[in-house]
């Protein structure tokens, strides 16, 4: 019987060259990362924290000093920014008597603020008195929370 005749395999095309993959993107810097949030994203990481008060009083407290010098660190890091100081009072009182009271309670936030080093030209005081609660309850443990210098950032 005659041998088969085999047809030889053509050749094995040549491998593809290896394609080097492209560099990993280089991590944002803390200045990137800062720019690129919306100020709705900022002030819901809440980096400044609020100033409290005793009840009927608009002196600072020990407490709130420690507060506002990280405040004042963190603001001058963020040399552009601009923050309203909202001056905040628990139910109790008029009215009237509580947007005076919030408007001193800011005004020394600001003026602690300023003594810091902070511009007095990047913060903006206004006194909300009782009408902007953040807690509801009849209780001296929602009161005292609502007795507050409280930040928003306006612009970055």
């Amino acid at each position: 019987m005659p041998a088969a005749a085999v047809t030889p395999r053509p050749p094995a095309p040549p491998a593809p060259p290896r394609m080097t993959p492209p560099p990993a993107p280089r991590p944002l810097t803390e200045d990137e990362v800062f720019a690129r949030k919306s100020l709705d994203a900022l002030n819901a990481e809440h980096p400044l924290s609020d100033a409290f008060f005793d009840y009927d009083q608009s002196t600072l407290r020990d407490d709130a000093r420690a507060a506002l010098q990280r405040d004042a660190e963190w603001l001058k890091r963020w040399g552009s920014t601009t923050v309203t100081v909202q001056g905040q009072c628990d139910e109790r009182g008029s009215a009237e008597y509580n947007l005076a009271l919030g408007e001193r309670r800011a005004r020394a936030v600001e003026s602690y603020l300023s003594s810091l080093g902070v511009p007095d030209a990047r913060i903006r005081v206004v006194s909300l008195g009782k009408e902007a609660p953040t807690c509801n309850e009849d209780a001296e443990s929602c009161w005292s929370r609502n007795r507050r210098g409280h930040f928003v950032i306006t612009s970055k």
